[in-house]
């Protein structure tokens, strides 16, 4: 019979028990450990004090078979992670000859003087099998001790996903004998809501059990996480790419992408292939639409830039917004949303144009509802429209709510 292994994730920074930061990185290594039959049975964060890093290493180690801790490994005063545990398990340290050298040739190349406390970040432990951190400075460590299993990762979330992938998920298959390969991937969807997208696949998810499958509402829309076992990475494959099949044959209008992709790299490219170009005019989303898609490479091709009209006298004085109309329908109207999404597609010279205006909050304007949202579109050779919406939530949600409406729009005028 094969053991069952009991696992322990332990955060180490006070800036995780302040608030400052969340602990997200417990979060996704537990999803990640889920997928290999590994119990998570405690997640604990502890402050930047010696004693109490350590007496939590106690702990852990009394409980746990596999202890995974993040953060601590930096170079300053209050990184104690190896200290902690050296002063648990009596360990001897050394500085890792591979680590050092690339600490200096990273102070070399950046010009920045190398200050000694750098060293400390090439300090493991001499037993422990060192992971190479290709995202950043600090290694990585396994250490086998007292017939216990400790792993540990920088705190920084895309260091720590980098190790965890490429070197802590490949030693956790054969530390656990799975005789299975598992393997995952992300539907993504938009325009429909959750409730509405399990109803459609209520059979397939009740009766689900290789692959499982996972719907979860974010807020980029809904995704479902589609989770495969197998012998062999076409028999995966096979399973994912029929699970797929059937999902998308009920909802696949709403489909968006899979994966890592996102909503703005599928708006992009798009864009390039049909050689069209775009442009915003943003007053309750404040430019984010516009930032959204300028983080994608390749943007510069189609986005032909945005202008952010928060005020009444950008919209006449910029955008050329008749003063009368304002007057007589409001900046958060119908009519002010389309010749926003006009004129700002015909001063930008670019093919598609789009407009934000609405209420935010946190109370009414112009006698308009908090949540009122007025979406423009207008692409050429095409008749201008308005897509109009009563948004629910706070401030802040309210304009990424719109924000997603309009990356919806777009993506659905768009269609290849």
């Amino acid at each position: 019979m094969k053991k069952q292994y009991k696992a322990e994730i332990v955060a180490v920074g006070t800036e995780l028990l302040l608030g400052q930061i969340a602990n997200t990185n417990a979060q996704w290594i537990s999803q990640q450990l889920a997928l290999y039959g590994i119990n998570v049975f405690n997640h604990v964060v502890v402050g930047d004090n010696l004693k109490r890093v350590t007496d939590t290493f106690k702990q852990a180690h009394e409980r746990s078979d596999i202890i995974i801790v993040t953060g601590g490994l930096g170079p300053t005063e209050d990184d104690l992670t190896r200290e902690a545990f050296q002063a648990f398990s009596n360990l001897s340290m050394t500085e890792h000859e591979a680590s050092m050298k690339k600490i200096e040739t990273w102070f070399q190349k950046t010009g920045w003087t190398m200050t000694p406390n750098n060293r400390k970040q090439a300090r493991v432990f001499e037993t422990a099998t060192v992971l190479e951190n290709k995202q950043g400075m600090a290694p990585g460590m396994i250490v086998q001790f007292d017939e216990r299993t400790w792993i540990f990762l920088p705190g920084v979330p895309r260091e720590m996903k980098s190790l965890f992938n490429d070197e802590i998920l490949p030693y956790l298959y054969k530390l656990t004998g799975k005789e299975q390969m598992i393997r995952s991937t992300i539907l993504k969807f938009l325009g429909i809501g959750e409730s509405t997208l399990e109803h459609e696949l209520q059979d397939l998810i009740q009766k689900q059990t290789n692959p499982t499958i996972a719907p979860l509402a974010t807020d980029d829309g809904i995704i479902i996480r589609l989770t495969a076992k197998a012998d062999s990475s076409e028999a995966l494959e096979r399973l994912l790419a029929k699970t797929k099949a059937d999902i998308l044959d009920r909802v696949g209008d709403y489909f968006v992408a899979e994966g890592e992709k996102t909503i703005e790299q599928v708006i992009v490219e798009r864009l390039n292939h049909k050689k069209v170009s775009i442009a915003a005019a943003e007053s309750l989303t404040g430019g984010k639409f516009i930032e959204r898609l300028v983080t994608v490479p390749g943007a510069s091709a189609v986005v032909q830039g945005g202008i952010v009209c928060y005020s009444p006298d950008v919209k006449m004085n910029l955008l050329e917004i008749p003063k009368q109309l304002i007057e007589e329908k409001g900046t958060v109207s119908e009519e002010c949303a389309i010749l926003l999404a006009r004129n700002v597609r015909d001063k930008l010279n670019s093919a598609i144009g789009i407009s934000f205006t609405g209420v935010a909050g946190p109370g009414e304007m112009e006698g308009k509802q908090v949540g009122t949202v007025h979406i423009g579109l207008s692409i050429k050779g095409e008749e201008d429209r308005v897509y109009s919406f009563q948004l629910q939530g706070n401030r802040n949600v309210i304009r990424n709510r719109a924000l997603l409406k309009g990356l919806e729009l777009i993506l659905n005028a768009i269609k290849l």
